[in-house]
């Protein structure tokens, strides 16, 4: 069965991105000594907060990439997916542009030589 999960108000609901995991040096850190990201993807948003009989829309939006605090929103877990939600203003920022992967090009030692 499945669910869909729509906030109420200002509050938005939020898939972690989790990064690559790269090993250097063939040391492993466990899942648990890892740091949680802080960074996320807009799966769902409310209709916006509710001030002196107006809806203030939301400023993110389904698909956007922002960054939240550390300890920030609550975390849920909605059949085998966790996921966070919190109020927009617990949003430090939207994220534009590429990921940071697409970012580092290939090959800089062969850039350098010429």
């Amino acid at each position: 069965m499945a669910r869909k999960l729509t906030p109420l108000h200002d509050r938005v609901v939020i898939r972690r991105i989790t990064e690559t995991e790269s090993v250097r040096g063939g040391i492993i850190i466990p899942d648990t000594a890892k740091e949680k990201p802080q960074e996320g993807v807009v799966i769902a948003a409310g209709t916006g907060k509710f001030e002196k009989g107006q809806t203030i829309p939301l400023a993110v939006k389904e698909g956007d990439r922002v960054l939240f605090g550390k300890y920030a929103g609550s975390e849920i877990k909605i059949g085998d997916e966790e996921l966070l939600i919190l109020r927009e203003e617990e949003i430090l920022g939207i994220l534009t542009g590429e990921s940071k992967a697409a970012e580092k090009p290939e090959k800089v030692g062969a850039a350098a030589r010429k």
